[in-house]
């Protein structure tokens, strides 16, 4: 069956804006209307929800975010959906969403990464709708660095468009920007230079494709082996070319990873994969293994190619994903390019 995407966005169209997770602070406020503002300086409207309270690390009940999610993604009148960004705890979501609404509503635009990957891939696993792992709301502002796209280039693409990602060469060694006291940041502070690795131990040249699949591993991992994250069977009904599987690591150490890792091997999640790609992190390493050590040590075994470093994880900048879509991975000489074709 063919994967299905959501109409390209066009101008005049509403964006939604509400917090599957973790919500927004009054401090933080600031940032969100200026990256409100930027959506709606591109000629889009933005409605935002009732879900969006940072006191805790909830932004509402779980049933109250799921309902208004919901509503959004089948909405006929809302074409894209985004969060100010992640949290810990979306996975309370996954039983009380409406699958079959969301399954037969036409497909809507669903952006977000980090803790929203706990959605984004099993919304695209047991669907076939496609989702987008890309800049979160609150990342809007920045400017986008030469090679790469932001979500909003790539909402507005038509079905059956390619395009290609580089990596620019350069990340943010440390740190996050402040909100607070800056909202209005748009540069990133990309202080050191690096590109894509590859770990699997093998130097040849590599032109992989797949079908994209993945997110986060510190939340995801939560999800893997349950009925909401069945990569075999999407394999089966839509990617008959196999799966290309992307994972970042957001913040926890290289032996949690690892053993989070070793548990979605165990569980069939990378069964499929014809190979994977690893976002960089700066989550800290273990005295006796590093983050790059732990992939390897859990994943090894799949004997695919492994590239790490790609810019689809915590660290600026952010190379936006397109679940379901079909990847093409090639990489040489410490080189590489990720090829994302909406069919």
């Amino acid at each position: 069956m063919p994967i299905r995407y959501p109409a390209p966005l066009v101008r005049g169209e509403t964006v939604a804006v509400t917090s599957p997770s973790s919500g927004v602070t009054a401090d933080e406020r600031a940032r969100l209307d200026v990256a409100v503002g930027v959506i709606e300086q591109r000629g889009y409207r933005v409605v935002i929800g009732d879900c969006m309270d940072g006191a805790t690390h909830a932004s509402a009940p779980a049933a109250q975010r799921a309902s208004e999610l919901n509503t959004f993604l089948t909405d006929p009148a809302i074409r894209a959906v985004i969060p100010p960004w992640g949290g810990m705890t979306a996975i309370d979501l996954l039983p009380l969403l409406d699958w079959q609404a969301i399954t037969a509503a036409a497909p809507t635009w669903f952006i977000g990464f980090s803790d929203i990957s706990t959605l984004l891939t099993p919304i695209t696993l047991r669907t076939g709708i496609a989702t987008l792992h890309g800049n979160n709301l609150m990342d809007t502002p920045y400017l986008v660095p030469d090679g790469l796209l932001g979500w909003l280039d790539i909402v507005t693409r038509d079905t059956g468009s390619s395009f290609t990602q580089i990596s620019p060469g350069r990340f943010r060694a440390e740190g996050w920007d402040d909100y607070v006291t800056d909202p209005d940041v748009s540069s990133m502070t990309l202080d050191a230079a690096g590109s894509w690795t590859r770990l699997d131990g093998s130097t040849g040249q590599i032109d992989v494709t797949g079908r994209l699949i993945g997110g986060c591993i510190d939340t995801l991992a939560n999800a893997v082996g349950t009925p909401f994250c069945d990569t075999a069977t999407f394999a089966r009904d839509h990617a008959p070319e196999g799966l290309i599987v992307y994972i970042e690591a957001a913040d926890e150490d290289a032996l949690t990873i690892c053993s989070r890792l070793h548990g979605m091997r165990l569980a069939g999640f990378f069964d499929q994969a014809s190979a994977v790609l690893v976002g960089r992190t700066a989550a800290p390493d273990a005295p006796s293994m590093t983050q790059h050590a732990a992939v390897v040590d859990a994943l090894g075994s799949l004997g695919v190619p492994i590239i790490g470093d790609v810019e689809c994880g915590h660290v600026q900048p952010y190379l936006p994903v397109v679940n379901g879509s079909l990847g093409r991975v090639r990489f040489a000489d410490g080189a590489g390019s990720l090829t994302q074709t909406l069919r």
